[in-house]
């Protein structure tokens, strides 16, 4: 018999930490061992209980989420997954609790529904078993990485001999918006390339990643909207449920057509649209994430003559995306996230 997977739930919200509690108790492979009402009874909590997995809700009075998750993950690293409403403020904060180290987040629905099997029930459910095999060493391992920088004169001469200005997509899923805060702003300015950035996102939250990572970066970024046109020097992040191609007058194409992989921005579909209008000025780096989105937009890259990085397993907070085109036969380098920087501007001065 497999132990169940022990979680501990977090909300100022007494109904919220009911309703959550009996969703994750209606899974035979979860058991709710805790609640907490604030930041500060829940890292006492997880001293305590050392639960599995915690669910932190944002906002709450006196020690909020994020004071908590800093506490939790500076002395008890824990997988969490972060709870949250559709505001303003709550997706800054939600987006911040992903780059401090939250494994994941859930979307809280207007009306909590405990009874039943919902859509978004699920969909917490499955979060929350994902985050529970990560294991606490991966998330000490995973604390602020230091991203190497190529030598500025080494990085000048590359960019010199490059005979082609290149198209470059990362796609990135569990564990990305972390990994894209630590990645992006150690990528120069004059990186000779478009940046395409696909994070797997609900709408609303794509937005305050852009700018966050715009605050962060010494180039532009933006999330990206119908008709924009690709520059150099500016990146370029696909909204959330919405998926992003690319058409040849260099606009941005965006559409709400059917899911790939289960998602909605899809990886593939940019990558595909960029292999086929760009050739083999296409790159592809394919970051932490779940599942294998990325692999068919990968083989598409390689086709057409592009190159693909993929990260190396030890830097992943889950090695799902990059395993999968690892294992196609795809990555013409895989590399930790510390290295990544260096990898991306090596390839697109070849």
């Amino acid at each position: 018999m497999t132990d169940k997977v022990r979680v501990l739930v977090v909300d100022d919200s007494a109904f919220a930490r009911k309703a959550i509690s009996k969703i994750i108790d209606s899974d035979s492979d979860l058991q709710v061992v805790g609640t907490a009402r604030d930041g500060q009874d829940a890292f006492e909590q997880v001293k305590s209980l050392k639960p599995d997995v915690v669910t932190l809700d944002v906002t709450m009075p006196n020690v909020d989420g994020l004071q908590a998750l800093d506490l939790i993950m500076g002395e008890v690293p824990t997988p969490v997954v972060m709870l949250s409403a559709m505001t303003g403020e709550n997706t800054g904060a939600t987006i911040e609790a992903l780059e401090k180290g939250a494994v994941d987040f859930f979307l809280k629905p207007s009306a909590m529904n405990p009874a039943g099997r919902t859509q978004e029930s699920s969909e917490l459910l499955t979060k929350v078993k994902m985050a529970s095999k990560i294991s606490p060493s991966r998330l000490k391992a995973l604390g602020k990485v230091k991203i190497a920088r190529m030598n500025r004169a080494t990085a000048k001469n590359r960019k010199g001999s490059s005979a082609r200005k290149k198209i470059l997509v990362i796609g990135s899923s569990t564990g990305g918006p972390k990994a894209l805060a630590e990645l992006m702003p150690a990528l120069p300015q004059d990186l000779p390339a478009v940046i395409l950035i696909v994070q797997h996102m609900p709408p609303g939250f794509t937005k305050s990643l852009a700018d966050r990572l715009n605050a962060a970066c010494p180039y532009s970024v933006k999330e990206a909207e119908q008709g924009d046109q690709l520059e150099y020097g500016k990146a370029l992040l696909a909204p959330g449920g919405y998926h992003m191609r690319v058409n040849r007058n260099g606009e941005v194409v965006l559409d709400q057509g059917p899911t790939v992989c289960g998602v909605r921005p899809a990886v593939n579909l940019t990558m595909e649209s960029v292999a086929e209008i760009y050739g083999k000025a296409s790159l592809g780096v394919v970051l932490t994430g779940m599942g294998s989105d990325g692999t068919d937009g990968a083989a598409r890259i390689k086709k057409a003559g592009g190159r693909i990085a993929a990260e190396h397993e030890s830097s992943c907070a889950v090695y799902g995306m990059p395993r999968s085109v690892v294992e196609a036969g795809h990555a013409d380098t895989v590399a930790p996230l510390k290295n990544m920087a260096v990898e991306i501007v090596k390839m697109c001065s070849e």
